[in-house]
């Protein structure tokens, strides 16, 4: 049987048509049926998710980019409240979870943790240290977590070279968050590779 990671998707405001829109990259679902999988992006209904969820029934979320976590120029509420449900159904389930850039703040803030503006993030590639080991990743956040901001119950695994936390996973869930976007890179990295297929082995 063929199983489903939803992704959640941005709200874009399209001011000319008078709609706010969902979007997700399309190289999601490249990258998903790279490793077996499919994307099954979701609709930023948060009255509706649990109906969603119920006829769709994925094996796992995505916490995809985009739009502010709380305050901010591009914030969606309705965004902020349908990803805290589907937080609180993966938890419920102890269903994988991969948050990317705003979807590891939004794990990081729905477990009481702090964001804090993050200077030099934005549209840049800086060095991360993970394991004794230092890769390059894409950047484009301007907020982030700070060493003492991390949720409880999350454990950082990479760290920018401003001591910002690049990456963390829960100590009890399959949960992991990576603060750069594995999708955008011209080629997955192996490190995203192995992260990605062990994380979704069960969805598989």
């Amino acid at each position: 049987m063929t199983r489903l990671v939803a992704v959640s998707q941005r709200v874009d405001v399209v001011a000319a048509y008078g709609e706010r829109r969902d979007a997700l990259d399309q190289r999601w679902p490249r990258l998903l049926r790279s490793l077996g999988l499919v994307a099954a992006p979701v609709p930023n209904d948060p009255d509706g998710i649990r109906s969603w969820l119920e006829a769709v029934a994925p094996s796992g979320v995505i916490l995809s980019g985009g739009n502010s976590v709380g305050d901010g120029p591009d914030h969606a509420p309705e965004r902020d409240a349908l990803e805290g449900a589907l937080l609180d159904w993966a938890r419920g389930r102890r269903m994988p979870v991969l948050g990317v850039c705003r979807g590891m703040q939004m794990v990081n803030a729905h477990l009481g943790g702090r964001l804090d503006r993050v200077p030099g993030h934005v549209a840049v590639r800086h060095a991360v240290a993970t394991d004794g080991a230092v890769r390059d990743v894409n950047s484009c956040h301007n907020f982030g977590i700070a060493a003492d901001g991390l949720a409880p119950g999350l454990e950082a695994t990479a760290a920018a070279p401003d001591g910002t936390i690049e990456s963390c996973r829960h100590r009890e869930l399959p949960w992991q968050a990576v603060m750069w976007h594995p999708e955008r890179e011209p080629a997955l990295h192996d490190d995203d590779r192995r992260m990605l297929a062990s994380l979704f082995a069960e969805a598989r």
